[in-house]
């Protein structure tokens, strides 16, 4: 049995593609997905958001999934975490497909989910600032996994919406396996730290110190009493 939300995003996809968006009121969407007004606006605020009726669940769900991940579980946590939200629009079939073309042909759709997109964003750059803890440049590193991350989301979900794939799970953990391989080592623990070049040298470990200090920004200790 449907939802009164999902009536609504139904009735408001088949309004928009039969009438068009500004021809189109809440109590048109109200009306044809058999609810009142007041019901409408129990769960939505406007016209376009009855579209996205599951945005806020979801964000719950990553927020929820990222929070009960430490650090050594992080990779895991955030290909969980964008799994569950692509698994969620390959399970709503038609309703996704109808939704992407018209987002794709309406200005106001297109923004709010632009502004959708944002906030999941945002959730993954806090939780990747808080992974990476607050060695220098992690915050601009942090930014650029996350719209990363995103991106490769969005990049084989619209390909799935579009029929271009038939694995999208499959492509998503690949196209996270990219992400991943450009920001961090090898062995998934935080960027960062000091990285050693180790060559042959005929002159005394003692002489090589002062040098060593100087190129790792540690300060050359005096002489000892």
């Amino acid at each position: 049995m449907t939802t009164a939300r999902e009536r609504l995003a139904d009735a408001a996809l088949a309004l928009f593609e039969d009438r068009g968006y500004d021809d189109t009121t809440v109590d048109d969407i109200a009306e044809r997905a058999g609810v009142g007004r007041s019901t409408f606006f129990r769960h939505h605020r406007s016209k376009e958001d009855a579209v996205f009726p599951d945005h806020d669940d979801l964000l719950r769900r990553v927020a929820a999934r990222l929070e009960s991940s430490g650090a050594g579980t992080a990779i895991a946590a955030v290909t969980d975490a964008v799994r569950l939200v692509l698994l969620h629009y390959v399970a709503e079939g038609e309703r996704a497909r109808r939704r992407y073309r018209l987002v794709t042909a309406i200005p106001a759709l297109r923004d709010r989910e632009i502004a959708s997109v944002a906030r999941y964003q945002r959730l993954f750059r806090e939780f990747i600032v808080d992974w990476m803890g607050e060695e220098g440049g992690s915050a601009l590193r942090a930014e650029l996994m996350a719209a990363s991350v995103v991106a490769a989301h969005n990049h084989v979900l619209r390909r799935h919406l579009r029929g271009e794939t038939s694995d999208p799970v499959a492509e998503v953990e690949a196209a996270l396996g990219q992400v991943v391989t450009l920001f961090t080592p090898e062995d998934g623990r935080r960027p960062g730290g000091t990285t050693l070049i180790a060559l042959t040298s005929d002159r005394p470990v003692a002489d090589l110190l002062p040098d060593l200090r100087r190129v790792l920004g540690v300060e050359t200790a005096g002489p000892a009493d």
